[in-house]
């Protein structure tokens, strides 16, 4: 105990002698910096990966979307998809979905909580109420994608978390 009672001017002492304001310090030759040494210029080539070389690949073009489905499809761990969608000339003339993943509930999403907000490049829904959510849809190859992005109170209890875009043939309207 009076260890630490003889500690305590030490340590006053030490950090008055942190604060001290010293006038002058002792003179010192000025330190010079090399320059430095000048960068070489290198050219950085893009190189095709070696998966899509000798591949003809061309971008997606970008047209107004028409696709026409209505479907229903369950899938191998049990979940059930239902949608009845229209689309001409880039336009959403109807669109309903429902998808129950098994054991975790139902999202139901339904053309009359959404308002169409884009066309081009992908058909844009958002929802009315519910801030942030919204629907696309998107053309790739043969098929067409339905994804749903922030929509968790169109959903059961957790289901949003396990809910998958819908793709869609777009010649035969099957869905999967």
């Amino acid at each position: 105990m009076t260890l630490a009672r003889a500690a305590w001017p030490l340590i006053g002492l030490a950090v008055a002698a942190g604060c001290a304001d010293l006038k002058e310090g002792p003179a010192t030759a000025p330190v010079t910096v090399p320059a430095p040494a000048p960068e070489r210029e290198t050219k950085i080539e893009s190189q095709p990966l070696k998966y899509l070389k000798n591949r003809n690949l061309q971008p997606q073009p970008t047209r107004p979307l028409n696709v026409r489905s209505r479907c229903n499809h369950r899938d191998a761990v049990g979940t059930q998809t239902r949608l009845d969608l229209l689309v001409k000339e880039a336009e959403v003339k109807a669109f309903s979905a429902e998808v129950t993943m098994k054991g975790y509930g139902t999202c139901r999403f339904n053309l009359g909580d959404f308002e169409q907000a884009e066309k081009l490049p992908q058909a844009l829904l958002r929802h009315r109420r519910e801030r942030g959510c919204s629907v696309r849809m998107w053309e790739q190859g043969a098929r067409v994608t339905v994804a749903f992005n922030s929509c968790p109170k169109s959903c059961e209890g957790d289901a949003f978390s396990y809910l998958w875009p819908i793709m869609v043939e777009a010649k035969s309207g099957r869905c999967f």
